[in-house]
């Protein structure tokens, strides 16, 4: 199953304790539907001291969020919004937003 969020894709939260916040893609999981994104979802994971040199304790690491709840940024709309799919001339599939038609 592909998702129609990339890495690298700028979007913003839509619900959860990160409402409103935006940021960056780092990963997508298109198994569990779920996206990485940047500074947002950050849970305490406990870790453990695997060798010598690496130091174990708590650290802050983003958390998965379902796709459901980001939306795609769009810079023209400076929202959160809906997006669509154009197939252009040379069989390209482009991304646009619904609200302003521009391709993202």
């Amino acid at each position: 199953m592909s998702l129609m969020i990339r890495k690298g894709d700028k979007v913003t939260i839509l619900k959860g304790k990160d409402k409103g916040k935006r940021g960056k893609v780092l990963k997508c999981i298109p198994e569990k539907h779920t996206v990485i994104v940047e500074g947002a979802n950050i849970v305490k994971k406990h870790m453990r001291r695997r060798s010598e040199t690496e130091t174990g304790g708590i650290k802050e690491i983003p958390a998965p969020l379902r796709i459901a709840n980001v939306a795609l940024l769009c810079s023209n709309c400076n929202k959160g919004v809906r997006f669509g799919i154009k197939v252009m001339t040379d069989k390209s599939k482009v991304r646009f937003c619904r609200k302003c038609q521009q391709e993202i």
